[in-house]
């Protein structure tokens, strides 16, 4: 028994903890660098107000995760973000294809405590923030209610990745909140008074069918007059949860000190949205539905965005500007609301796309005048119209990365975060993050350190593609389709299709690029041509004599013919892909952006992919076949389709491909890293959609190493993930290395992006 005396004061108990970098806030951003910065070696204390992991993408909210993929719903190709954050989604589509998000948090949770780096304070709220001078933060103060425990974080550096950024303002860091005049950074799209300049808060909600009728009793609080809600007429049983990000409010109130009223206010849309499909009469097919789950919190999307070194701005996304301190990029539309949400008359977002994705600066991620203050997430250094694109998830997850080896550098190469941003430091963090998966535009790995550098590489075969079998299914050109072929400068290749008319009629066929080569909107007209076709089944040779000036992708178009119908193809290869000029709405494609010129976007044909199972590429003959895929480019540092292919892919009929390395003289090893492709096309949103594929089709499952004795060294097994790094228990000595990979998909040829190899650790 423990027995207290009476006291007119008694203290909480305290924990001191002392760490190299403090990460507060446990979204996507604040995982993502927290990770990252515990692989770099340095410790971490990740402190998270909510008792899960994951922001808007935890159980509590259930916000798919998205990015510069944007639904596949726009030009960007292969554009999904890399490092941790791809990691996560990769294993989450594996271990939950279904898009449960509980079992999202156990990943989370998962990654989080198996780094040996990070103390994790769940439950815990950051209130105080005490500085050792002006410009300088000493130690956070936080409590958890859970266990009744104060936590003194004291810690060299800080990265404020907790939305609303209660470090930085307790700090004193500049920042801003609402939106900039248009004139202020010449950004057109910025809104008026009328449109409102915050954006509000969302609460979704999910249901579910019990077989058997279910009544609802509504609470007295729940909206009863739907009509309140100017697109009530948009509501029906089958959306629910994000398909309903739409329920928003509370863009004309202060969206940090007022989030509880907005919150109340989302829970009476709600439960009056629910009365209204089951109480209506007007959904007798909600008869035996029933709510399942309805947010406690909302989901937050703007509050405080913080001053850094340098502030991202409408041109930079739209003309995609090159930074000599790029860390990360972005692809999301510019995507504003209006502030009045729900209540509005006006439709519930504004998108508008670039052209293809844009760079985001170092400098945005570190505070200007608070000098040991990383910034991460969504409050980073944009003005209120980029931040309309910075803001989502995995952006905001990839940022952080950058932020997560930042700070290891300046631990390591005793710095200051801002010092890091000089051109003359910039390459060592750029190098870093290359190093582990981060995609930067414009740049590509340079690493003297890699042994595959100065080896010998053969291959045991190389695709040389000459053909995509005739072997699938038709499909109807009830929109253009276009084939993506990497080609190299010179001549255009010929190709020869399959098609079945109908009736007689014409098909026209172009040739297209991107004005920009490391773009894919295919705004460049090389060549097109009218064929006039016959009703029935018919081969078809194109050639429209092209001259490339570079190597780039083509895009081989075929204009909308309903009449027509085009074999596909079962076979798929790392690199190639098809597109459609097709329409996705959830992200305002209609087929073809026409924005106001006013605005400050351009306009241009979105020719987008098809998931898969379908989405098949256009089976054709093509002469000279495509030589893109040599085996030097695994050493080339570049991981992924960026305006070639940047793979090794094996002959079609190459069961059991190998890449054998060699030196002159023996080698001590000890690590390697082997990149492999999991189509980074694909848009692996975290909940709700579900996927058809737990493991992407190009991935290499299974794989063994063997030094120049034959000795095996590796042998991998069911891989799935896109980046495998193996340290050997010991330093082994060869001259040679062969890698030997399986091929398990007979419609996918082997291929991959890189293989890294070291000496050390």
């Amino acid at each position: 028994m423990q027995l207290e005396l009476a006291s007119p004061l008694r203290l909480l108990k305290e924990v001191q903890l002392n760490v190299d970098l403090a990460v507060i806030g446990g979204g996507m951003a604040g995982v993502c660098c927290a990770i990252t910065a515990a692989r770099q070696g340095i410790s971490v204390v990740l402190i998270q107000d909510r008792p899960v992991l994951g922001g808007n993408a935890s159980s509590e909210v259930r916000l798919w995760i998205l990015g510069a993929t944007s639904h596949m719903g726009n030009n960007n190709r292969w554009a999904r973000e890399g490092g941790v954050i791809d990691e996560l989604l990769v294993e989450n589509v594996y271990r939950n294809p279904e898009g449960n998000t509980i079992i999202f948090d156990t990943i989370m949770i998962e990654k989080v405590t198996e780094e040996p780096n990070i103390t994790l304070l769940l439950n815990t709220s950051v209130y105080e923030t005490i500085k050792s001078d002006s410009n300088h933060i000493r130690e956070v103060i936080g409590f958890c209610s859970q266990n009744s425990t104060s936590y003194r974080v004291s810690a060299d550096l800080f990265c404020d990745a907790s939305g609303d950024g209660i470090v930085g303002f307790q700090a004193g860091a500049a920042f801003r909140m609402g939106a900039e005049s248009a004139a202020e950074f010449n950004e057109p799209f910025a809104p008026t008074e009328e449109y409102g300049e915050l954006l509000g808060h969302s609460m979704y909600f999910m249901s579910k069918d019990l077989g058997k009728p279910v009544d609802f009793v509504p609470p007295s609080y729940a909206l009863m007059d739907i009509t309140k809600i100017p697109r009530f007429r948009k509501f029906n049983v089958e959306e629910h949860g994000c398909w309903l990000w739409w329920l928003e409010y509370g863009g004309r109130l202060d969206t940090i000190h007022e989030s509880e009223t907005i919150k109340w206010e989302l829970w009476k849309v709600v439960y009056g949205v629910w009365n209204y499909i089951k109480n209506s009469g007007n959904f007798p097919e909600a008869r035996n539905m029933t709510l399942e789950w309805v947010g406690n919190i909302p989901g937050k999307r703007e509050s405080r965005r913080f001053e850094g070194l340098y502030m991202l701005k409408q041109l930079d996304v739209v003309q995609q500007t090159h930074f000599y301190d790029a860390v990360a990029h972005g692809g999301w539309a510019i995507d504003l609301h209006p502030a009045d949400g729900v209540f509005s008359e006006k439709p519930g977002c504004n998108q508008w796309h670039s052209k293809g994705v844009y760079s985001i600066p170092y400098r945005t991620m570190v505070s200007r005048n608070i000098e040991n203050l990383f910034l991460a997430g969504r409050l980073i250094s944009a003005s209120h119209v980029a931040f309309g694109s910075t803001r989502v998830m995995a952006t905001c997850a990839h940022n952080a990365q950058a932020v997560g080896v930042a700070a290891a550098l300046v631990k390591n190469q005793n710095l200051t975060p801002a010092a890091l941003a000089d051109e003359k430091n910039i390459h060592l963090l750029q190098n870093e993050l290359l190093k582990i998966g981060q995609f930067i535009p414009h740049l590509k790995l340079d690493d003297d350190l890699d042994l595959i550098q100065s080896a010998k590489i053969e291959a045991s075969s190389i695709l040389s593609l000459k053909e995509l079998p005739f072997d699938g299914p038709m499909f109807s050109l009830i929109y253009g389709a276009a084939q993506l072929l990497p080609v190299a400068a010179g001549k255009s290749p010929t190709v020869e299709i399959e098609c079945s008319c109908g009736h007689d009629c014409d098909l026209e066929v172009s040739i297209r690029r991107s004005l920009k080569v490391y773009n894919y909107t295919p705004d460049h007209i090389l060549g097109s041509k009218i064929y006039s076709l016959k009703k029935g089944v018919q081969h078809l040779e194109i050639d429209l004599d092209i001259n490339f000036s570079e190597p780039a992708y083509a895009f081989i178009c075929f204009h909308k013919q309903p009449q027509c119908a085009l074999r596909m193809s079962q076979t798929r290869v790392t690199g190639i892909v098809s597109v459609f000029n097709k329409q996705n709405i959830p992200v305002s494609n209609y087929g073809k952006q026409e924005p106001d010129p006013a605005t400050g976007f351009e306009s241009f044909e979105f020719w987008v992919p098809i998931r898969r199972p379908e989405g098949h590429n256009i089976a054709m003959r093509i002469r000279p076949g495509l030589d893109a895929f040599s085996s030097n480019q695994i050493r080339n540092g570049l991981f992924r389709p960026y305006i070639h292919t940047n793979a090794w892919v094996a002959a079609f009929d190459d069961g059991k491909p190998s890449i054998t390395v060699e030196w002159p003289d023996i080698q001590k090893l000890r690590k390697f890293v082997l990149s492999f492709d999991t189509d980074w096309d694909y848009a692996m949103e975290s909940s709700l959609l579900g996927h058809a594929e737990r493991v992407m089709p190009f991935v290499v499952r299974n794989y063994q190493v063997f030094d120049d004795q034959g000795n095996l060294l590796i042998e991998k097994k069911d891989n799935y993930q896109t980046r495998n790094e193996i340290i050997l228990e010991n330093t082994i000595k060869t001259k040679h290395l062969k890698f030997v990979f399986e091929r398990t998909d007979s419609h996918v040829p082997v291929g991959l992006f890189g293989i890294s190899i070291y000496n050390d650790i």
